[in-house]
């Protein structure tokens, strides 16, 4: 069974600075814990609704502190400057939170899909506040969108500290009801019992299957048939993602405390929309930043399914850090499909190319299906796992 990622900044300490050298707090009940101290010396608070905390703020020893997008009154503001803090108000007007402390949930991404269907989801309204402002040239929205996903990638670290990830990619176009989304899904499920965080793009297809199979882990085999039948009758996010979405909560509403996993998705794609079964959902506006992310933080392996152009980018992105060695020992590998990776999009032969004679040649391989790939990971894993 999958172990449940917690956030590193779950913390309880004597003193200020938190434990593992950590001064984030990301939750009203860590702040309290902090505050009851006396002193907030140093310690960065993140988005927290600080506005019934104003007698506890003004009594505080706030040195050093900053305060990041955290509501809160006037005159507990102007105490906490007075004693040296940095204050960051809250931005109003946004679809987001560019200060958050945490990841995303599929529920408050896909929050109002009951009522008002996808279009009046927040993921839906950062999408559109994105695609307005991404173009033009305001030095104050693309700060904004910086201090996003550097928040966003803070998380992520703070989640999977002492996990074993593989990352799983694969193309948004692979349809539900479909072998290879089955396939996907069983080898979501087989990592994650394998004692895997299982990690994708976070969005649909390939990626979606995978975390499903994750969220499916924790139950019994039969759960998995019966979700993909389920699914099955809203195939692809085209031409109502609403109906997509709405199937996949149905799903998680019928079998509610699934299994564990990570999405790493993008609103630079905006007609890719996340998924609902990837637990933690780390939503980056720049693409790139996303892409890196997930190979970098995919430390136990990475696993190619069929997939196009971003696919392809996604193998070379991989093999790049293999090849020179930039992030230590190679990390394996493993392709799935030969025909797919030997005739119709032909990497696998390049990768041979560029592996051969280097440390990654013993660390990539090519399967026939999903299935081979606990195994091989098994046997490229010094514990055996």
């Amino acid at each position: 069974m999958q172990p449940t990622p917690e956030p590193a900044s779950a913390h309880a300490s004597s003193s200020p600075q938190l434990p593992g050298g950590d001064r984030e707090i990301e939750t009203l009940a860590e702040f309290d814990e902090v505050a009851a101290r006396g002193s907030l010396a140093g310690i960065r608070v993140q988005a927290i609704d600080l506005t019934e905390r104003t007698q506890v703020l003004r009594a505080c020893d706030a040195k050093g502190a900053v305060f990041l997008g955290c509501p809160m009154e006037e005159g507990a503001a102007d105490a906490v400057r007075s004693a040296g803090a940095l204050v960051f108000p809250p931005v109003p007007g946004l679809p987001f939170d560019p200060y958050r402390g945490l990841l995303y949930t599929p529920d408050e991404l896909f929050a109002d899909l009951a009522d008002g269907g996808y279009d009046a989801t927040p993921d839906a309204r950062a999408y559109a506040w994105f695609q307005e402002t991404k173009a033009d040239g305001d030095i104050f929205s693309s700060m904004l969108r910086a201090i996003h996903d550097d928040s966003i990638s803070d998380a992520l670290d703070e989640l999977l500290v002492g996990a074993r990830v593989v990352g799983v990619m694969g193309g948004h176009a692979m349809a539900r009801g479909t072998g290879a989304y089955e396939g996907a899904a069983r080898l979501g499920r087989s990592l994650a019992r394998a004692g895997f965080v299982v990690a994708t793009g976070g969005g649909p297809g390939a990626m979606e299957a995978a975390n499903l199979g994750a969220y499916a882990s924790v139950f019994r085999d039969e759960m998995l048939d019966e979700a993909l039948e389920l699914l099955s009758k809203a195939p692809s996010f085209t031409p109502s993602i609403t109906e997509w979405a709405r199937a996949a909560f149905d799903v998680r509403e019928r079998w509610p405390d699934g299994g564990a996993s990570v999405g790493i998705p993008t609103w630079f794609y905006g007609h890719e929309p996340p998924n609902a079964f990837a637990s933690h959902l780390a939503k980056y506006f720049a693409n790139a930043t996303r892409e890196d992310g997930l190979l970098a933080r995919s430390n136990a392996g990475v696993v190619f399914l069929p997939g196009a152009a971003g696919t392809v980018q996604e193998v070379f992105d991989a093999a790049t850090p293999n090849y020179y060695e930039s992030r230590g020992e190679p990390a394996p590998m493993i392709l799935v499909d030969r025909t797919h990776w030997t005739r119709t999009l032909p990497a696998w032969p390049l990768l041979q190319a560029l592996a051969r004679g280097r440390s990654m040649e013993p660390a990539i391989a090519l399967v026939e299906s999903a299935d081979e790939v606990p195994g091989v990971l098994r046997a490229f894993s010094p514990s055996g796992v």
